[in-house]
């Protein structure tokens, strides 16, 4: 009996062994027979008695290291054709990613035999010759990135077969003829420049911008507006003026000038004494959440809490609890509150504002009955006509401002890559299912890095929610805050879903610079984040955006660059450009799912969470790194 079980427990054991070194063999060999077929000037690790899986570069294995679903070998010098039937074996490749190197011939066909191919990157290469007549083939597309090739004929009319094209790069080649009508709703980049094409712009491409079709021989009038009938026509004014008016002109830019120098001065000087009055709030542990509460405490309320609340304690426990300041925001200050018990709450006090109890209790029931793992629940609420609290959980490790902004001395371990594209999911996840609540129609209206925090899986978690429809119109921001503002709230003083998805756009930007939305350079110039990062990237210089402190990792380069391209969709100036939160979500998921092979389900997450698809934006352009 004993033997019998002892050789069980050895069989058992191999099983799990071979379990353990499971290979995709025949994927293995057509990466080999690929690799000594092509002439290449940098060495790789490939080695036939390695893993595939686990040791050769460039190359991503599933989850189950069953198959190779994504191979990227940018800048590896390759030379001549791609050998046949060697790279077109891989039927599980998602992703490949053949930029910048020398490769030459026509396009290569074995890349037809890919039909789950969502991702192609060929662009710096000598490829030539007509592109593929039937993209239909590739019907997962998501991203095609063909440029700075010598492509030549026409572009094909099936590419429009491709319903989930979201990025289509074809620039720098030589193509000619007519641009098809590209009628994809998913397609968001587009990017034709430097060609020979001709004929007009088809209606449905009129949204993107004009450069994205430079360099080509395009009608003019497909760039303007329709002509007006003669009676419409505005009056055509003298281009000369009076000296007076020269004079005037003159007066109001001197004016104009010395007010915009004064105003710096202010707002400079005005955030240096923020600073200084928070560090002087911060050691008011024991008086600053008694002192604010008593003062228009009305005795008759009580904290309301909502269902499923495990926390034990009333209105009177609250105020003596000692209180320290954590933050001054947009809505009023958050303060941590440790209570006789141990317990440990995060208070906001809501800054004087005249709204109607039954209002007020009716948005916090909204906000209150939301659980969602990536979305801070409000515990409880308490109203009076002159005070108003709001009672959430305490999160340790601060906002996700403090983790990236910290004062970065020796002892500060920077926010890694792993952590910070964390964060970008959660807080995509919990803005989405907000989104989805109040008949779709409830919006955050103040998403920003000190409103993010981490939970117990260090993912984003959005907080202070719901505020932002009960003070609308909203104040001006202050100068630290205006950076996440959509530019259509400047105007109108409201907020939407679309000024929530460009303040995450923001947040995004934020986490790939490790920036500020607005901060100042070091001769004191006010610089806005979203007009940096794109003039960056505009000027082709996208590898100058991100954190130095994130270049420490390795194999970590066309993650952040999709990312980029999504926080790039998501600050469009146009609100109707900007995604959907619940595409949003796809998008970044998407990013992580393929480089781990384990797209995340959406029956193992919590009520509501958005289901992981596949994304509707990434890298394109010639700056990109894929």
């Amino acid at each position: 009996m004993g033997i019998k079980i002892i050789f069980e427990a050895i069989f058992l054991f191999g099983i799990l062994y071979l379990l353990a070194r499971a290979e995709p063999i025949e994927d293995k060999h057509a990466l080999l027979d690929f690799i000594n077929n092509t002439s290449h000037s940098r060495n790789l690790n490939w080695d036939e008695r390695t893993s595939v899986c686990n040791n050769w570069t460039g190359v991503t294995c599933n989850h189950g290291n069953s198959r190779v679903i994504a191979v990227r070998l940018p800048g590896i010098g390759f030379r001549g054709h791609i050998p046949l039937n060697t790279l077109g074996r891989l039927s599980a490749l998602q992703i490949l990613s053949l930029r910048s190197n020398g490769f030459s011939g026509p396009f290569p066909t074995d890349l037809l035999e890919l039909g789950n191919l969502t991702s192609l990157y060929l662009q710096f290469n000598n490829f030539q010759g007509p592109l593929p007549w039937d993209f239909s083939v590739w019907k997962n597309l998501y991203i095609i990135n063909l440029s700075n090739n010598a492509f030549n004929g026409s572009i094909p009319p099936s590419i429009t077969n491709l319903t989930h094209l979201t990025a289509l790069s074809l620039a720098n080649n030589s193509l000619s003829g007519d641009i098809p009508d590209l009628n994809i709703p998913s397609l968001q980049v587009l990017d034709l420049s430097n060609n020979n094409l001709t004929g007009v712009v088809p209606r449905s491409l009129l949204r993107f911008p004009s450069s994205a079709f430079a360099g080509n021989k395009i009608s003019p009038e497909t760039s303007q507006p329709p002509v007006l009938p003669p009676t419409a026509q505005p009056k055509k004014h003298s281009s000369k003026f009076s000296e007076s008016a020269i004079l005037g002109i003159v007066i109001g830019s001197s004016a104009l000038a010395f007010m915009s120098i004064a105003l710096l001065l202010i707002v400079t000087n005005r955030k240096k004494e923020d600073v200084k009055a928070t560090a002087v709030n911060s050691k008011k542990k024991e008086k600053s959440l008694k002192r604010a509460a008593s003062d228009h405490h009305d005795t008759n309320g009580n904290l309301v809490f909502f269902e499923g609340c495990n926390l034990a304690f009333d209105l009177e426990d609250l105020l003596r609890a000692s209180a320290e300041v954590l933050g001054k925001g947009t809505f009023g200050t958050t303060y941590k509150a440790a209570l006789e018990d141990a317990t440990i709450v995060a208070v906001k006090r809501l800054r004087e504002f005249s709204i109607g109890r039954k209002d007020f209790e009716q948005q916090m029931e909204v906000v209150g009955n939301i659980r969602h793992e990536n979305v801070a629940p409000l515990r409880s609420y308490y109203y009076s006509k002159d005070e108003k609290l709001m009672v959430y959980d305490f999160y340790s490790q601060g906002s996700v401002s403090i983790l990236l902004h910290a004062k970065r001395g020796e002892d500060r371990i920077p926010l890694d890559w792993e952590t910070r594209l964390k964060i970008a999911i959660g807080a995509a996840r919990g803005i989405a299912y907000i989104h989805l609540q109040d008949g779709e129609k409830l919006v955050h209206g103040n998403i920003k890095a000190s409103n993010v925090f981490l939970n117990s899986q260090n993912y984003g978690c959005v907080s202070d929610l719901g505020l932002a429809t009960l003070m609308s119109p909203i104040t001006p921001p202050a100068l630290r805050t205006a950076g996440y503002r959509a530019p259509e709230v400047t105007q109108t003083r409201k907020v939407s879903q679309a000024t929530d998805v460009y303040s995450y756009g923001v947040l995004l930007l934020e986490l790939l610079t490790g920036k500020s939305p607005v901060y100042t350079s070091g001769s004191d110039e006010v610089i806005h984040l979203v007009r940096w990062v794109q003039s960056v990237v505009r000027e082709e210089w996208t590898g100058e955006v991100f954190d130095v402190q994130l270049l420490r990792y390795p194999n970590i380069e066309e993650e952040m660059v999709a990312m980029l391209q999504i926080g790039m969709s998501c600050v469009a100036r146009m609100p109707e450009r900007r995604p959907k939160m619940a595409d949003v979500v796809k998008m970044v998921e998407y990013i992580r799912s393929v480089n781990t092979g384990n797209r995340p389900s959406s029956e193992t997450k919590s009520p509501g969470s958005t289901p992981n698809l596949t994304p509707s934006g990434a890298q394109i352009g010639s700056s990109s790194v894929s």
